[in-house]
């Protein structure tokens, strides 16, 4: 075993109806319904117009600056992978540009998620393919390894899995572990059902406040008094 330098296969994946399932529901919620514990960071930002990222993980871990291994997950990639990239953040070098981007759409690639930085920001915009990054430069990628495929990375302290649910929206990047998805999604559905309930109420001027006062009396707050 060469750790640093290997390519794994990818055991297990989250399933088609799953990534369908998520894909329309809000990463906040599926966020929340994870009691607020994960998150990739609010560096991650979105590099494409709109849309939405949802699809299993291929994970890479390059050196900073290094594509090589990414430029392997591409050719590796099945169609509706999303590529989960862990460069350490730097964003002296880009990890991909344009010709890379149109490869991936090529591959049947679903989206990118880069620690690391990009270039051709236009041409992303432009092909919408859901991508989110950690910066944007002009300064080109080195391929000479090492890197690994198919190993589990971590951002900024969320774990991501081969084969474990990634999504991304306007709000940011969130992963799902492969054996709690089934699990997430009833608790975001959930989640979601009670919302729209709570903004029925809002719209129609029946939402009840009183648990506002409530907490601050439990929390120790001096209150006005009434009267």
């Amino acid at each position: 075993m060469t750790i640093g330098f290997r390519i794994l296969p990818r055991a297990r994946t989250v399933s088609a109806d799953l990534v369908r399932a998520f894909a329309a529901l809000p990463v906040a919620n599926v966020s929340d319904s994870m009691n607020r514990m994960t998150a990739a960071g609010p560096r991650l930002t979105r590099m494409h117009r709109d849309g939405v990222l949802a699809g299993p993980a291929l994970t890479v871990k390059s050196r900073p600056g290094d594509n090589l291994m990414l430029h392997k997950a591409i050719d590796m990639a099945q169609p509706g992978d999303v590529i989960v990239v862990d460069a350490g953040g730097d964003l002296t070098n880009s990890l991909m540009g344009e010709l890379m981007l149109a490869h991936a759409v090529r591959r049947g690639v679903a989206g990118f998620v880069l620690n690391g930085a990009i270039r051709d920001a236009d041409a992303f915009r432009e092909v919408n393919l859901p991508v989110f990054a950690a910066g944007v430069t002009h300064r080109g990628p080195y391929k000479d390894g090492p890197g690994e495929i198919n190993v589990p990375i971590a951002i900024d302290g969320m774990v991501i899995e081969p084969g474990d649910l990634v999504l991304g929206d306007a709000d940011g990047v969130l992963s799902v572990p492969f054996d709690a998805a089934d699990a997430v999604l009833a608790a975001t559905q959930a989640k979601q059902e009670a919302e729209a309930k709570q903004m029925a109420a809002i719209e129609a001027g029946t939402n009840d406040r009183a648990w506002v006062d409530a907490a601050l009396k439990r929390l120790g707050c001096e209150l006005p008094v009434e009267g």
